[in-house]
């Protein structure tokens, strides 16, 4: 079991984060280095609105919107918002020199560490299910009598409600921290 949560749970995880780090310092120096430092600044209004984007998929799980498969919407989410946390950190720089965005790159890895960890746990859930379900189709139940028993794993799906109630509210505080950025952004700025 240690070696499976392993190689299907830490390691896709290391690998995702860490190539979104890499890839932002990566396509950092390449800009700097040919010149195209300018294109930063407008990187993050970019990744704003490539997150602002993902979230149609939270407006389908909480059926705010009726169109589009949520399968689908999940892995646009996932995309989405990985690509604007590139975009984000490419406009960030790596050069902290002030508090409110400092904080919300933090929040924002935060947050990005977070849905791979519901991206694990929804993907645990799953594969827990299709085991059961096949173990049970083995023992020739019936229909009614597999999904009976496969209501029992329903606590599978407390795991994800845990889970939201700890990336839901890191979101908000990335976002509060990123209003609060572009909302000083435009106070301040020497247009």
């Amino acid at each position: 079991m240690t070696s499976k949560f392993t190689i299907k749970g830490i390691i896709p995880f290391i690998l995702i984060y860490a190539a979104l780090i890499a890839s932002a310092v990566a396509l950092h120096i390449f800009l700097h280095s040919g010149g195209y430092k300018w294109i930063l600044r407008y990187l993050g209004i970019a990744g704003t609105i490539l997150i602002l984007i993902s979230f149609v998929y939270s407006l389908r799980k909480r059926k705010v919107i009726n169109f589009g498969k949520a399968k689908l919407l999940l892995q646009i989410h996932e995309a989405l918002a990985w690509t604007g946390s590139l975009l984000i950190l490419l406009h960030a720089g790596f050069e902290f020199d002030a508090v409110i965005p400092r904080m919300a790159v933090i929040a924002m890895l935060i947050v990005v560490a977070s849905g791979l960890t519901g991206k694990y746990l929804l993907k645990q859930a799953r594969e827990s299910i299709n085991e059961k379900r096949t173990a049970l189709k083995e023992k020739n139940l019936t229909d009614d009598e597999i999904e009976k028993e496969l209501f029992t794993l329903s606590l599978i799906a407390d795991k994800m409600q845990m889970w939201r109630s700890v990336h839901i509210p890191l979101t908000v505080i990335f976002a509060a921290f990123a209003l609060l950025h572009i909302i000083t952004i435009l106070l301040f700025w020497r247009w």
